[in-house]
């Protein structure tokens, strides 16, 4: 019989395996470090809604399938959000596994961002395939 686990369990044991950073740390990557890749995973209108400056709109729904081309380079830095951070842990797993090497996902996520009024915009349209 396969195990049944709860959309939690997957998240904590995604997590075991990644490397989550605060938003002051996300914060302080993006003012000072050009080359990082900022990726929103959630929905497109949670995207068009307000996201972080910069940041690409890639659901992770699409995420994998889409990846390789958005980001081709496995070695590039990567930092990951989501609205609460248990979609971007998933994600940032799946992504380990998938080669990339320097992922990190935003712990809170995007709610946490914003309840700490940091920056944020809703220019920009997500990546759509």
């Amino acid at each position: 019989m396969p195990l049944k686990r709860t959309f939690e369990q997957l998240c904590d044991d995604a997590k075991s395996r990644i490397r989550e950073i605060s938003t002051d740390a996300v914060g302080e990557i993006i003012k000072t470090r050009d080359s990082v890749i900022v990726i929103d995973v959630r929905e497109q209108d949670e995207y068009r809604a307000g996201h972080l400056p910069g940041a690409r709109g890639i659901g992770r729904g699409i995420l994998e399938y889409h990846i390789a081309e958005e980001v081709p380079d496995t070695d590039a830095e990567i930092v990951l959000y989501c609205r609460g951070g248990n979609r971007s842990a998933l994600a940032a797993d799946a992504l380990q596994q998938m080669g990339y090497t320097r992922v990190l996902s935003m712990r809170g996520g995007f709610r946490q961002w914003d309840a700490e009024a940091r920056p944020k915009t809703t220019e920009g349209e997500p990546i759509v395939h």
